[in-house]
């Protein structure tokens, strides 16, 4: 695990015992080994370290690729477990770089809607279902609230007000042959985010209420 990495987490949970109200629920159902992709609604860019500092194990992230600017921010960022991805075009190198993680027993992050949608849910993207059924990962919904104040990066400083992180049950694929058998990535995501939906209050829900 990378220094870098350890530092950041570390510092982030004293910001956030510091300065907001910070609650993580259903710790017990991320398992201490093997692939997993964390799949969350997406409120703000605070959401990111928000999960490294709630989830119990090292967590890697897509992150769009106009915040690698190059020379030591790139080192950061990676070093932080973040990759770039290109949002307007399927990006092969994003998709091996995840499968290849998954395949090595770590964990990754993914916003299934793709984009932040403060205090509501939007349709999703295909990518985590996809990854999941090609790697066998298990996929652990969370829902998050309170972020959606939090708009820029530099919140990691100072994040307040009442943030949850709510983790719900592992959602295994293997449960789910038919959909295996017929390649129907699409009717795994809709499992996958209505699982977000319930972890959250009814007003974040949007179109899954």
């Amino acid at each position: 695990m990378s220094i870098i990495y350890n530092i950041c987490t570390f510092l982030q949970r004293i910001t956030l015992r510091s300065f907001s109200t910070w609650r993580v629920k259903g710790l017990d159902n991320v398992p201490k080994k093997g692939p997993l992709i964390i799949a969350a609604n997406h409120q703000s860019n605070f959401d990111p370290p928000l999960l490294s500092a709630s989830i119990p194990r090292k967590v890697n992230f897509l992150a769009k690729s106009s915040v690698f600017t190059g020379g030591i921010v790139n080192y950061l960022l990676k070093e932080y477990g973040a990759h770039p991805v290109k949002r307007t075009s399927i990006d092969l190198k994003a998709y091996r770089w995840a499968t290849d993680l998954l395949n090595q027993g770590n964990v990754i992050v993914i916003f299934p809607e793709g984009t932040r949608n403060p205090k509501s849910m939007n349709h999703p993207k295909k990518g985590a279902a996809k990854l999941a059924m090609a790697t066998n990962a298990k996929i652990i919904p969370v829902g998050i609230t309170g972020t959606e104040n939090l708009g820029t990066w530099l919140r990691v400083l100072n994040p307040t007000g009442k943030l949850t992180v709510n983790i719900g049950t592992a959602i295994d694929p293997k449960n789910y042959p038919e959909l295996i058998q017929n390649n129907d990535s699409e009717g795994l995501l809709d499992i996958v985010m209505k699982e977000i939906a319930g972890l959250l209050p009814s007003e974040y829900r949007g179109i899954y209420r």
